[in-house]
């Protein structure tokens, strides 16, 4: 098993989130993740015990009802989630690391009192709604609209790949204010789930990650109080590029969690399984293997943990966050990939976790910014610099 000196820098805080997240991942998750997987749902009882634990406010200050730890102890204790569930983890990821940390930057005083204490408790689950149907990675091209009518702004368009639609109470919805502007006209509003004119799809049918609930939302002329519009009208873009970078660290937290389950099961595997009378651990082809994913395992763990370090100390780390999210997501995939390869024919089979890990493992080169996005953000980072 990899271990790191890493956490003798940890504060007590942190060790303690890591720990109360494995034990929680550890006794309850993963002995239902793969019926989760099977059902495409997640029973409501897990996430009812997440909340009294309080793994739904996490970085919400006390003064709200939240746990009010730093970033880095929320990173610890997602990659500990991820490890053994990651379509559970998602759904905390964009609750906590989208939406709330959002509404707790961004946010008026009333905005804060009326939505986190409730998001805190977990009786209102968040959303985080920036992708369209033809619009990810270019979020200048936005076609959701909404025009100030009065005290309301009427919101016309739809929304794709929106995690936790189905179970959301609120939503974090991104649109096209001043359209000549592009993304210098982007707002972003909180919108409430009974408003008048918003509908939700039906659960997408996915890969991987498929307990977590993936919808398309739509609005129709649906009116929204002005007094719900986040930060200030046409700065909405920089509220999506700053909570992108918390949400790229945790999706390499996620990423390490799956990387570090199916590194795990693959060197199970290899020490159980004979081929030629000898355990296959004991052939330098499965050995080669092993070694590249505890390199890269530690490298993901070095940079997603420096990454979650300069957000806690609100430094900036759009390259970092990308560097993170782009080693990270890239070597979980391959660590899956090999680890299914250890397994060979069992790998391909639903009896052993690797088959899901493989599967999860594949959307994190895809959300909170594909790969290729992530190689532009750090080249510019760097050509910026230079």
């Amino acid at each position: 098993m990899i271990t790191s000196d890493l956490e003798l820098e940890f504060s007590e805080s942190q060790i303690m989130a890591r720990d109360l997240a494995r034990s929680f991942a550890e006794k309850k998750l993963k002995p239902l993740a793969q019926e989760m997987d099977e059902t495409e749902d997640i029973p409501q009882e897990l996430l009812s015990e997440a909340a009294e634990l309080g793994f739904f406010g996490m970085m919400i200050s006390e003064k709200y009802g939240g746990l009010g730890l730093d970033y880095l102890a929320y990173v610890l204790a997602m990659e500990e989630i991820a490890k053994a569930a990651a379509a559970f983890q998602v759904g905390l990821t964009v609750h906590n690391s989208l939406v709330c940390s959002a509404i707790l930057k961004f946010g008026t005083e009333k905005q804060k009192e009326k939505y986190l204490p409730k998001a805190a408790a977990g009786e209102w689950i968040g959303s985080y709604s920036l992708s369209e149907p033809g619009a990810g990675t270019d979020a200048g091209s936005l076609k959701a609209s909404a025009v100030l009518e009065g005290d309301h702004y009427v919101l016309n368009g739809a929304k794709a790949w929106v995690t936790n639609a189905g179970r959301s109470r609120f939503f974090l919805v991104f649109v096209s204010t001043s359209p000549s502007l592009k993304n210098k006209g982007i707002s972003c509003l909180i919108v409430d789930r009974e408003t008048p004119g918003l509908s939700i799809g039906k659960k997408e049918k996915k890969l991987g990650i498929r307990a977590s609930d993936t919808r398309e939302i739509r609005f129709s002329n649906a009116r929204v109080p002005r007094e719900n519009l986040l930060g200030e009208e046409n700065r909405g873009f920089k509220i999506a590029l700053t909570q992108l970078n918390s949400g790229r660290i945790a999706i390499a937290a996620q990423s390490l969690g799956i990387a570090r389950a199916a590194f795990e099961e693959a060197v199970k595997y290899s020490k159980a399984r004979e081929q030629f009378g000898r355990p296959i651990a004991d052939f330098q082809a499965t050995q080669f293997k092993i070694a590249d994913m505890a390199v890269g395992i530690e490298a993901s763990r070095l940079l997603t943990y420096q990454a979650a370090r300069l957000m806690a100390l609100d430094k900036p780390c759009a390259q970092q966050a990308s560097m993170a999210k782009l080693f990270a997501s890239q070597h979980a995939n391959k660590t899956a990939f090999e680890a299914l390869q250890i397994h060979g024919g069992n790998g391909y089979i639903r009896e052993f976790p690797v088959e899901r890990y493989f599967r999860d493992a594949r959307v994190t080169e895809i959300y909170e910014g594909t790969s290729e996005v992530q190689r532009l953000i750090i080249a510019r980072e760097v050509l910026g610099d230079s």
